[in-house]
């Protein structure tokens, strides 16, 4: 039995705009899953940011997906921000930071890894980096998404071809919500720990530039994000941002009349 599940459950998490977030950083991410990760099959975690939280606080499934999962960890800043105010070290683990971290102490580790979602090209990609940058990485499949809803064989064999991998890692890379809606859905399976990242497969192959660093460090990579996709992202950002502040300042608002 996992001895601490308490301390990344339901006593470590903070309600930002009332969908539950845990209370991490890198550090403390990084070095649960070392310790853990064996004990972590059938398990899931969630890279949250504003627009994940927003649409959990709209659509209680959706929110049932980010509270079941074994950690929702701030990718976004606005989150790890809100949150420190409950909880000082949080801090931001941003979908592909987590997996250069990981990657960095996989060989030492013995740890293997498999990749589901995206387009087989950039699948191409993201192995021919991954084996530049990391020497002696594990990869133990990798395999592109279908882009449509699976069906519930679908789904078990896809469990199935998880666990029968070997991988102590299933990175998943279907975009939110699809991504945490099938996760929750294969919770509880023999397959490894499985981690959905959304773009972050694009980021590591070179395929998406990633936003600076001054940049990230003002929460502005969304800004960055709407530059490179004006067209796909305008609506969602504008709608997306407006909503999280105005249930954050709400949120405030309510606190202060108790």
């Amino acid at each position: 039995m996992l001895e601490d599940y308490s301390k990344y459950s339901e006593l470590n998490r903070v309600p930002v705009i009332d969908v539950p977030i845990t209370g991490t950083n890198m550090y403390e991410c990084v070095e649960f899953l070392t310790l853990h990760i064996d004990e972590l099959h059938g398990e899931y975690i969630c890279v949250s940011n504003a627009h994940t939280s927003v649409m959990a606080h709209d659509d209680p499934s959706y929110w049932a997906c980010q509270a079941d999962s074994l950690m929702s960890v701030p990718d976004g800043k606005p989150l790890s921000v809100v949150g420190r105010n409950t909880i000082e070290s949080m801090g931001r683990v941003t979908g592909p930071d987590l997996m250069r971290e990981i990657f960095s102490i996989s060989v030492q580790q013995g740890w293997t890894h498999y990749f589901y979602g995206n387009e087989q090209k950039n699948l191409e990609a993201l192995k021919d980096s991954l084996q530049e940058e990391y020497p002696g990485l594990k990869i133990a499949g990798m395999e592109p998404s279908v882009f449509r809803p699976l069906s519930d064989s679908e789904k078990q064999d896809l469990s199935r071809r998880l666990a029968e991998s070997g991988a102590d890692f299933a990175w998943i890379a279907l975009g939110a919500p699809r991504q945490e809606v099938l996760m929750h859905e294969l919770k509880g399976g023999p397959q490894p720990l499985m981690i959905g990242v959304g773009g972050a497969f694009n980021v590591l192959a070179g395929v998406v530039p990633e936003a600076p660093i001054w940049m990230q460090n003002l929460s502005l990579e969304w800004l960055y994000r709407l530059i490179q996709e004006p067209k796909r992202l305008f609506k969602r950002y504008l709608v997306t941002n407006t909503k999280f502040l105005f249930y954050q300042f709400t949120k405030a608002k309510r606190k202060e009349g108790k």
